[in-house]
């Protein structure tokens, strides 16, 4: 990001993808930048060229605020470019927004999202922004804040036990939706005539879960970059402790939770290649046997393929076992056959010595061909 472009006045466009405030009479494209918003669209096939008939699709993709991002319908004559700042349908009213796909891109992506093109449920674009609708959308975006803050004064006196995180006007100032999160279900009918009569506009209550919260509002994560949900993330699977022990992880509740206080979204992505490789394994409650004694399993390396075996009068003294040999014993005592020990199956480890540290020890043998 350019720092340079950041207007560090006033941040309430920073979430709709605007490195400034728009103003009335400045072009869109000084304002929308891609970068600044999460879960930012990267338009993969405009250095594409393609036939002109990709470019006749009737639909669009629109950001709001954060991740909210929703598909219209445009007319034919009607010609779009990514950062156009453009008043849709709402209900009731209208919403203001950034176009952010068009054409086969937005195609693509309605259908990666199982949405039928087709559909009359898909709303219109209603035109491009006026200069009013622009003054509208920004006296709005720039109260939200300020009735967050009030609305948790007001669920405070209340004793309401719900967390608002994150209010978002609609681009005509004629609605505003309240998102919030809550334990237990809450009666808020009270709470609604309250926020009504204080701010003259059409209230929706929306209850998001935590790890819709921590997309939402970001953060950092404890690997130092920002959170996947609100960066690049869009599908919440569910994590399951299995997923850590299959890693070969410990399970301290406090290294496995992130920001929302549930398990890491991360340890879903290199589960599936875990998986395929505990495949190779035997099962870890077959007891090896010798002459020496038993070995029970205590630990293995995934990827370098070595298990840790003590006997069983030797528990502090651990072995480390090959994968390969591991099969091998198991295969001897399958027939009844018993090594003379586990030692001399053991793990050797193949030790490198430096050139530098060959010359000065005068033996130079090893590295001739």
């Amino acid at each position: 990001m350019d720092n340079k472009n950041i207007d560090s006045e006033t941040n309430s466009f920073f979430s709709r993808g605007c490195c400034k405030t728009p103003k009335l009479f400045e072009n869109s494209e000084t304002v929308f930048r891609h970068g600044f918003s999460k879960l930012d669209d990267g338009d993969w096939l405009k250095t594409r060229n393609l036939p002109n008939k990709f470019d006749e699709f009737d639909c669009i993709e629109v950001r709001f605020k954060n991740s909210r991002k929703c598909f219209f319908r445009k007319t034919p004559e009607m010609e779009l470019f990514i950062g156009d700042i453009v008043a849709v349908e709402a209900s009731p009213g209208h919403d203001v927004g950034f176009v952010t796909l068009t054409g086969e891109s937005a195609r693509l992506q309605m259908k990666k999202k199982f949405i039928n093109p087709k559909s009359e449920n898909i709303k219109k674009v209603y035109r491009r922004a006026r200069m009013t609708d622009i003054e509208k959308w920004i006296t709005a975006v720039e109260i939200e804040n300020k009735t967050m803050f009030e609305t948790r004064k007001i669920a405070s006196k209340l004793n309401l036990e719900m967390k608002f995180n994150d209010i978002e006007y609609q681009g005509d100032k004629t609605k505003a939706v309240f998102y919030y999160t809550a334990e237990d279900r809450v009666d808020f009918r009270e709470l609604i005539k309250l926020l009504a009569e204080e701010f003259k506009v059409r209230i929706e209550m929306k209850q998001i879960g935590v790890r819709q919260e921590a997309s939402r509002i970001g953060g950092i994560g404890s690997c130092g970059r920002e959170l996947c949900c609100s960066t690049w993330l869009t599908n919440f699977k569910s994590v399951t402790t299995n997923f850590a022990r299959a890693q070969q992880l410990s399970l301290n509740p406090q290294k496995l939770a992130g920001q929302c206080g549930k398990l890491k979204c991360c340890l879903n992505y290199e589960y599936d290649n875990y998986a395929e490789a505990l495949n190779k394994f035997p099962n870890t409650e077959i007891i090896l046997k010798s002459k020496k004694g038993e070995g029970i399993y205590q630990k293995l390396d995934v990827f370098k393929e070595l298990m840790w075996y003590s006997y069983i009068s030797e528990p502090s003294r651990t072995l480390v076992i090959p994968l390969e040999n591991v099969k091998k014993i198991i295969k001897m005592n399958s027939r009844n056959k018993f090594p003379d020990k586990l030692e001399d199956f053991e793990y050797v480890k193949e030790t490198k010595i430096d050139f530098q540290d060959a010359v000065e020890q005068g033996d130079l043998t090893r590295f001739d061909k």
